[in-house]
């Protein structure tokens, strides 16, 4: 059959008619072999952009369809589904990406233009080469796996067992609860952290679909979404031999958290060589001992008159490698310091920050509230923590007033950031998961898949996708579990279509392309001595195609006869 070819470009609002004519790409579009309709539109993502599409399909008997717009990491999905209810297969469609590719790159309108023609000329005659793929489903196993018992952990799993499923929590220290185990207070409410944790690790151990796991930690993951085999070694602390175990999930949450910056890397501010410079983490142990032996002063009988806060301690700071915020440092020291108020009310307390960030909701409600409780805030980036005779000073610069200033403290509390965990990449490695620059387990998307991943089946929860606050762990851990529930009440989920073919007359066994394969998606058949490839762990990358040396394998949708034809389109 003729390939009948409906090209469809995209303004993107002005992203890309900013800087590409498109209406010319339009016009030009026309004129290629195969087309028989091309248009122009302001959002062809939006629904009267997906209906043109569909009238088209339905009222002219188009067969392929090249949308030009964005990255297809943004929109493939939503074109699939629009070509597909228009009685299409969903795989004759090419995205021709003229918008990061194109437009963004460019500021002369003249060649972005002409370079726009080009790429959604090699998108169309690749199109016109493109084969039906049929999407397969696969069998779910009714339970989930959910990888750390902090907050996020533990909301997680009581999500998916309300739901009626079964949910493994594996925890590797003694207790749950995680880092949240060792605040005092919320912020901006100032709840009792300790009563809200016992109520939640109280639901989730009395219910009957969770099993927690402690001492217990994930030793490896075989299968894929729907049928996960997950071994767990288990050591109580009264035994010496680890005894294993294994779990049958169609899901999984990875809910690890994090670490805390260790302060001593940053030398210059004493931490270690006095012990009067605290972490903020320590001083809510101090302030969770006052509570819990009746208000005795967390901050000594009385010799401490002079607190000062130093903010984003190994956050926003490149000669660390942590260039990013770590979000909960500002509202944490706000929260210490209005309870040091409560404690020491004719003390003078002193915070040091580069930028006070108070975004959530009712947050810069409290920052108010608490510079009206007498607390100094001093824009300025200290430098270094020294003694001056028994009294500590902290030397910054005010960056408002632009000099060198000089506080002494009894007291100097850092606000450590968040860091990655130091097993990241043991916990990316087993489940096939990428970071991301700044360290953290990388979500699928940013915008459209922030609980996802690129493994099928996986979903991240709290502080070890980046830094966040307790309401937002919460947040995206019920995400997290209503995303893993979506398969698990189906009972079935579709998997990927654009996977390897392997040619067994061409295949020697030689084992290079399992070797390429991130997915263990390759095996040896050893009785026919060929290489055979798992479709649903497949996805599609491509590097077994390239490792071949004899050329059995092909990837469907990205053959060679479809490269070629948008080479030779461009060239």
């Amino acid at each position: 059959m003729a390939a009948k070819v409906g090209v469809y470009i995209c303004h993107c609002g002005i992203n890309i008619a900013h800087t590409v004519d498109v209406e010319a790409v339009a016009q030009a579009a026309q004129d290629l072999a195969n087309v028989t309709v091309s248009r122009d539109y302001i959002y062809m993502c939006s629904d009267p952009g997906q209906q043109l599409i569909q009238d088209d399909i339905r009222e002219l008997g188009l067969n392929r369809v090249v949308v030009a717009s964005c990255s297809p990491r943004m929109h493939e999905l939503t074109f699939r589904r629009a070509v597909q209810e228009a009685g299409l297969n969903p795989y004759f469609l090419q995205i021709a990406n003229i918008r990061e590719q194109c437009s963004w790159v460019h500021g002369d309108r003249e060649s972005a233009t002409e370079k726009a023609q080009g790429i959604v000329s090699s998108a169309v005659a690749r199109a016109c080469l493109l084969q039906p793929l049929e999407e397969r489903d696969v069998e779910i196993t009714p339970a989930a796996l959910v990888i750390g018992g902090g907050i996020a952990g533990l909301q997680a799993a009581l999500d998916i067992a309300d739901a009626g499923f079964k949910a493994y929590v594996v925890e590797k220290q003694a207790t749950v609860g995680g880092h949240v185990a060792q605040l005092a207070r919320t912020f901006p409410t100032l709840d009792n952290v300790q009563t809200l944790l016992a109520e939640l690790v109280e639901r989730a151990q009395a219910h009957p679909n969770i099993d927690v796991l402690t001492n217990s930690r994930v030793l490896e993951v075989d299968g894929f979404i729907g049928s996960f085999r997950v071994q767990v070694g288990s050591q109580p602390a009264d035994s010496l031999p680890e005894t294993t175990a294994e779990l049958a999930v169609g899901a999984i949450i990875v809910a690890t958290g994090f670490d805390v910056f260790d302060a001593s890397l940053k030398p210059e501010f004493g931490y270690g060589a006095y012990e009067n410079v605290i972490t903020g983490l320590e001083l809510e142990k101090r302030l969770m001992e006052s509570e819990a032996s009746n208000g005795a002063s967390p901050l000594g009988d009385g010799a401490v008159k002079d607190v000062v806060f130093i903010q984003c301690v190994g956050s926003r700071d490149r000669t660390l490698g942590n260039a990013y915020c770590s979000r909960v440092c500002c509202m944490s020291t706000a929260k210490q310091a209005h309870l040091v108020r409560q404690e020491l009310p004719d003390a003078r307390i002193t915070v040091f920050y580069m930028d006070v960030r108070a975004f959530g909701k009712g947050f810069e409600q409290f920052y108010d509230r608490v510079r009206e409780e007498r607390v100094l805030y001093r824009r300025g980036n200290p430098s270094e923590i020294y003694k001056r005779g028994d009294r500590l000073v902290a030397r910054a610069e005010d960056t408002l007033l632009g000099k060198p200033v000089e506080v002494e403290a009894d007291l100097v509390v850092l606000a450590t950031g968040l860091v990655p965990r130091s097993d990241a990449d043991e916990i990316g490695s087993l489940l096939k998961l990428s970071r991301s620059e700044d360290g953290f387990l990388m979500e699928l998307h940013p915008k459209l898949g922030p609980v996802d991943t690129t493994t099928d089946g996986v979903f991240l929860a709290g502080c070890c996708q980046g830094p966040k606050d307790i309401t937002d762990t919460i947040a995206q851990a019920k995400a997290a579990a209503s995303s893993a529930l979506i398969p698990l009440s189906v009972g079935k989920v579709r998997v990927e279509s654009i996977t390897c073919a392997l040619d067994p007359l061409l295949c020697s066994g030689c084992g290079l392309c399992a070797e390429a394969c991130i997915y263990s998606a390759l095996a040896l058949d050893e009785r026919r001595n060929v290489m055979v490839a798992n479709q649903v762990l497949c996805k599609g990358c491509g590097a077994c195609s390239t490792a071949c040396p004899s050329g059995a394998i092909v990837l469907n949708h990205f053959t060679p006869d479809q490269i070629l034809a948008e080479v030779e389109s461009v060239v």
